[in-house]
């Protein structure tokens, strides 16, 4: 990367200016050890919230409620946010997040399980938007279970898709990175899925479900 493209993703990702409701959420989830979704993700994700119109979503991975927050405040009055995480203190603290944002209790639902067995629970095509930010060896299976969930037209947003850029240097073998780069790669070429690399944050890949 060049120094002039490394300092215009740097403005980039500084750009969008959070207010304290994000800035006290940041601070809980490093407190639990939990690395949040950069601030150029987030203002991604409320842009995709709003312009898609969801009013049906999934997050697997609470991020503590960076990430929550993010896609709520995309998101009509009407619409409701699903979020799973297998630890219950970092359910809690996306709870408090909701709540300091304004968001009614009727516009979140929590579950605290595996993902892997919530997942298959939740109906079929009834989703509009589903984000991914969880374990990523398991990845393959919450992106198959997404596609699953979403509606004609819903889309799917993983985050660190880049693997801390290693998915675009062949010679990076480790697990991770493996597992990312063959999922860009098959929701490339999945005939159902119309997608994109963003460079922002560390790469979120975004598909649309035709």
């Amino acid at each position: 990367m060049s120094a002039d493209k490394s300092t215009s993703w740097s403005y980039a990702e500084d750009l969008p200016a959070e207010d304290d409701v994000l800035l006290r959420a940041r601070e809980r989830s490093f407190e639990l050890g939990v690395t949040p979704v950069s601030p150029g993700v987030g203002a991604v994700l409320t842009v995709l919230a709003a312009a898609s119109k969801a009013q049906t979503v999934v997050e697997v991975g609470s991020g503590a409620g960076v990430s929550g927050v993010c896609l709520l405040r995309g998101l009509s009055p009407q619409a409701v946010l699903t979020t799973i995480d297998v630890d219950v203190e970092h359910l809690k603290a996306a709870r408090e997040a909701f709540l300091e944002s304004g968001s009614p209790a009727n516009r979140t639902r929590t579950i605290s399980g595996r993902a892997a067995d919530v997942l298959p629970r939740l109906t079929d095509s009834a989703y509009d938007l589903v984000f991914i930010d969880a374990d990523k060896p398991n990845f393959p299976g919450y992106v198959q279970q997404a596609i699953r969930l979403l509606k004609s037209g819903g889309t799917l947003v993983i985050n660190d898709a880049l693997d801390k850029d290693k998915v675009s240097n062949p010679a990076a073998r480790d697990s991770t990175t493996v597992v990312l780069r063959q999922i860009g790669k098959a929701i490339r070429d999945d005939e159902r899925l119309s997608s994109a690399m963003l460079p922002t944050g560390d790469g979120l890949l975004v598909a649309v479900k035709k």
